[in-house]
């Protein structure tokens, strides 16, 4: 099974609510100690994809 670890790097920048560093919302970040290991997985996850779209919205010249 995956790991649960807490994954803040401590650099806690938000784009439009969600940290740059780890990946995850405010509300997330905020009810991480209270969530089960299966929520924590799906957070983890879901924290995954965010950070895969804001490289690519970084990546774009506007």
């Amino acid at each position: 099974m995956g790991d649960t670890k807490d994954p803040c790097i401590s650099i806690c920048k938000f784009d439009d609510r969600i940290c740059v560093g780890c990946g995850r919302s405010k509300e997330e970040i905020k009810g991480w100690k209270k969530m089960g290991k299966g929520e924590k997985r799906e957070v983890l996850e879901a924290a995954r994809e965010r950070l895969k779209g804001i490289g690519k919205k970084k990546g774009k010249k506007k």
